[in-house]
């Protein structure tokens, strides 16, 4: 037996073992993408591909910690129901043998090309990293053609995440990387064939320009054109935390300006954080047939309590964001859930007109673990509207400091902690809860908050309370169990 079929055969035991106890979790979500067993992290190689959505995942089946990670895949061919398909990726080969890492995949000649970081490390926990290749006929067997990239010089061997695209006849590839003085940086590389590649130079970062001295590690570059500009998002790691920016042990942002595919350069404005809540990293995006850019992000932060979270006990840890549709609007990345979200719904919708005057307040019908709220024609007079989702999570909306808070109770100590931006009037909310997850897209998509939560299972109450005169319009739907 080969290394690789040892390991598919080891990861397929493991999620026999653990079945039952991973189903039995009150936590396990109902209609996000989750690991059968194990750690889920970073979306890789996500792409429509021959009409069938390909979403495939770091994957630790053997723990709920990090370690030498496979390439899971779950297929689609319409964003809400998924079949979890064979392993793409085992880590069973030499320049590979501590973790497939992360990465992306592109079409070409009527084939699936998935470029990934072979991660290697000595004895000594000395690092070696390779940007490899697999091609696949049939989107789910790879035949690994091995590494297509070293180091280049001037990086340390935190080089990796690749991302590669097709401009002006030319094959692009970004990868995430740490220059040799510790800055983050945004390495661009050239191939007119996929196998031969030439480094371009730093394209972000690195010491230079607006990014320049921005933290030490980018991961999970994606550069891309939406609304007529170039927009490029990131994860960076060491920034401090600047006020109520920053507040996540890592971030993931964008930062929008011009490519020039000629020389390699890349002119861009601010840095701004995708997402604002608790639980948002690494995030992905591809171009599907309708012409839409779709981001997956992965509904975690590194090193930031991930062993505390209660789902350990189940042998099971994270899940993925629903599937976001991406637009640029005035200069800034606007996310909304795709509208084929709305087959989930299931039974008639809950349609209310709720007026609030200094009170808390219930609305018949409006309860649950799996739940989609809509709030528009929001009128606050003065003073705030809040939304509390079963007892443990509660989002704020203040009039007066024009703030919007998302709170939850922690699910490390039970304290209550906070993430918070600036909104300068509050229209709408729509609101995805998903038993131990929420999504909340504020404005039509403008500002967006992630958390996972952990209300008592037994409660599924949903609150509205203000503490003046408020008037809106509310929707509800349960949504049904994909998973």
């Amino acid at each position: 037996m080969s290394k690789d079929q040892e390991l598919r055969r080891a990861a397929f035991e493991e999620v026999e073992k653990h079945q039952d106890l991973v189903e039995a979790d009150p936590y396990r979500l109902h209609y996000h993408i989750m690991p059968p067993v194990g750690l889920l992290n970073d979306p890789n190689g996500w792409i429509q591909w021959n009409g069938t959505y390909h979403l495939f995942y770091q994957w630790m089946p053997f723990k709920t910690g990090h370690g030498a990670k496979f390439w899971g895949h779950y297929s689609s061919e319409d964003l809400v129901n998924w079949t979890h398909e064979d392993i793409a990726l085992t880590p069973s080969e030499w320049f590979e043998k501590n973790g497939c890492y992360s990465g992306s995949a592109i079409e070409h000649n009527g084939e699936l090309y998935a470029f990934y970081t072979g991660n290697v490390k000595d004895e000594e926990g000395n690092r070696e990293s390779y940007q490899c290749l697999a091609v696949s006929k049939d989107g789910i067997h790879f035949d690994k053609k091995g590494p297509v990239v070293h180091l280049p010089e001037g990086y340390t061997a935190h080089f990796r995440d690749p991302k590669v695209w097709k401009q002006n006849g030319s094959y692009f590839m970004v990868v995430g990387a740490q220059t040799e003085d510790m800055k983050g940086a945004v390495a661009l590389l050239q191939s007119e064939d996929l196998h031969e590649w030439t480094h371009v130079g730093v394209l972000a970062g690195g010491g230079e320009g607006p990014l320049g001295d921005f933290g030490y590690m980018f991961e999970c570059p994606d550069l891309f054109e939406l609304g007529g500009e170039d927009v490029l998002v990131f994860s960076p790691q060491g920034l401090e935390a600047d006020g109520m920016k920053y507040q996540n042990v890592y971030q993931a942002g964008y930062v929008v300006g011009a490519f020039d595919s000629q020389n390699g350069r890349y002119e861009h404005r601010a840095f701004y954080e995708l997402d604002h809540g608790f639980d948002f990293y690494a995030p992905q995006t591809t171009e599907d047939e309708h012409g839409r850019r779709v981001l997956f992000g992965w509904m975690s932060v590194p090193d930031q309590a991930e062993q505390d979270h209660p789902t350990v006990k189940h042998q099971w840890l994270h899940n993925m964001t629903l599937p976001r549709e991406l637009k640029l609007v005035d200069g800034r990345v606007y996310q909304t859930p795709v509208s084929e979200l709305e087959e989930m719904r299931e039974g008639s919708v809950v349609e209310h007109r709720l007026e609030l005057d200094h009170e808390t307040h219930e609305v018949e019908g409006v309860k649950g673990k799996a739940v989609e709220l809509y709030l528009e024609d929001i009128n606050i007079s003065e003073g705030w509207f809040a939304l509390e989702i079963g007892g443990a999570a509660r989002l704020v909306y203040s009039s007066e400091q024009r703030i919007f808070t998302m709170e939850r109770e922690s699910y490390v100590d039970g304290v209550v902690e906070k993430r918070q931006t600036e909104v300068d009037s509050l229209n709408d909310v729509h609101i995805f809860i998903d038993t131990s997850s929420v999504e909340v897209f504020v404005n039509g998509g403008a500002h967006v908050f992630t958390a996972r939560f952990y209300p008592a299972p037994n409660n599924e109450s949903i609150q509205f309370t203000a503490s003046d005169k408020t008037t809106l319009n509310l929707k509800k739907w349960d949504l049904r169990k994909v998973f």
